[in-house]
């Protein structure tokens, strides 16, 4: 049903982010300088980008002929921004950091580099060494589009020294009620003091990424297998008002307005007694020079309720948009940032906690980070292993994805439904309004998708077979 667009198609997907002024932002966060050849590098702000800039001069020393110039940006800001950009060939950058959810998409468009060529042919960059369930997520017909620079699933943490003190266990396999029963227990709002930290901040790439997998393990769908949206199934219903009464009861202080980063902080400052999110958490959690948490933390499977796993799969990795002018050099950037050795500078230069996680199955030999991931690497391989749609859904999906679907509307879709949660639980509109309204945005989608099968060959609108 939902099959790849058509470039014509993709590239209308994106109209709506086409008046963003890419000019105005291609100069921010500038790093760097020097007369070499430049690159223009988008990247989205987070704690492991911000130590791929600190990193530059390294990648200096080896290629001195390469200025790199950075464009560091929100997540949510970044997408439209980068989407827009290479939709349009607008060639604004060179290097692109997008996702397993843009990658196959872009490649059938031709909008970004076939790279196997160029990691093929690349001593020492084995890119069989990549983690296979995200190797598998940014490739088409077996070759690598772009190239992780992390991975990750998602998963619980919690306080292993709290949980002590108050003589809570937490199960091997947590499900929703566990953690609502826990959260309760733990719940300190005299104290600013969460039971448990869950995103609420508008955005598919921010709430919707863990209440899809939410929705997921309580049996429901965004869209069934012929196509129909299913925002308004008694499935995807129980599931939004159990996330939605969870972070209101036992979750923070503001939750509509936090994402992943406002989560991150409270966790490591001790302000939260759980929290469900990325498995890349860890490098921030476990760094003891900014979190109050490190070595306090456990981690188990994400919560579920009809199924055996929920996590999800994700990869933040760079591609070279066909528009970029100085594809080489492009390629000695992004081979630099997702080699085994930059992994292993991360760790001597900043530290071992800090290494990027989920991308090498390689990073988990190295003895210095094997020390510090005793508490995380099995958890964080475990959930990256069983994130596919056999083990996290109820019924088969007519998509690729685990917390997005892989069509090109999604963008705009998972947007204005995220919008629709997040005022849920602001309590600005009950669960029921607002996934009514969400349901109307995904019909209008499955509408269009519906009209071009009909009018397929083949189809009864479309002629003959």
């Amino acid at each position: 049903m939902f099959r790849p667009r058509t470039r014509r198609l993709a590239a209308a997907g994106s109209a709506a982010v086409l008046g963003l002024s890419l000019a105005a932002c291609a100069g921010a966060g500038a790093v760097g300088g020097g007369d070499g050849e430049q690159i223009v590098v988008a990247i989205v702000s987070n704690p492991q980008m911000q130590d791929a800039i600190s990193l530059q001069d390294e990648f200096r020393k080896e290629h001195p002929g390469v200025d790199v110039r950075f464009v560091s940006l929100p997540e949510n800001e970044a997408r439209a921004k980068i989407t827009a950009s290479v939709a349009t060939g607008g060639g604004e950058f060179d290097v692109v950091m997008i996702s397993n959810y843009e990658t196959p998409m872009w490649a059938e468009n031709g909008w970004i580099e076939n790279l196997q060529p160029y990691a093929d042919a690349t001593e020492g960059y084995d890119p069989d060494d990549f983690v296979p369930s995200v190797r598998d997520a940014l490739s088409v017909d077996g070759d690598l589009y772009s190239v992780p620079f992390y991975g990750e699933s998602s998963f619980l943490a919690y306080r292993k020294d709290l949980f002590e003190q108050a003589g809570l266990t937490m199960p091997d396999r947590p499900t929703w009620d566990d953690v609502r029963e826990l959260a309760a227990e733990l719940n300190d709002p005299a104290e600013d003091f969460a039971g448990v930290c869950l995103r609420g901040l508008a955005g598919w790439g921010e709430v919707m990424a863990p209440m899809t997998t939410v929705m997921n393990t309580f049996g429901g769908q965004w869209f069934d297998e012929d196509g129909n949206a299913r925002l308004d199934s008694p499935e995807v219903r129980e599931a939004v008002e159990t996330y939605v009464d969870t972070v209101q009861r036992y979750g923070q202080p503001g939750a509509a307005t936090s994402g992943f980063g406002d989560c991150l902080t409270r966790f490591a400052q001790g302000q939260a007694a759980m929290w469900y999110d990325a498995t890349s958490m860890v490098s921030s959690i476990e760094d003891p020079a900014s979190s109050t948490v490190a070595g306090k933390t456990g981690y188990v499977p994400a919560p579920v309720s009809e199924t055996d796993a929920a996590g999800w799969l994700y990869s933040w990795s760079l591609a070279i948009p066909s528009t970029s002018e100085h594809k080489d050099a492009a390629w000695d950037f992004v081979s630099w940032m997702t080699d085994k050795d930059y992994i292993k500078l991360v760790g001597e230069r900043l530290s071992w906690e800090r290494v990027p996680p989920g991308s090498r199955l390689s990073t988990y030999e190295i003895p210095e980070y094997a020390e510090v991931s005793e508490a995380y690497a099995d958890a964080t391989l475990t959930a990256m292993g069983e994130a596919t749609q056999e083990k996290t859904m109820v019924a088969p999906a007519p998509y690729p994805g685990i917390q997005f679907v892989g069509i090109p509307e999604f963008q705009d879709l998972g947007t204005r439904v995220g919008q629709q949660m997040s005022a849920a639980i602001a309590g600005q509109k009950s669960v029921a309004e607002a996934l009514e309204q969400s349901q109307q945005y995904a019909e209008t989608v499955a509408e269009t998708y519906h009209e071009q099968q009909d009018a397929a060959p083949g189809s009864e609108a479309g002629g003959k077979p």
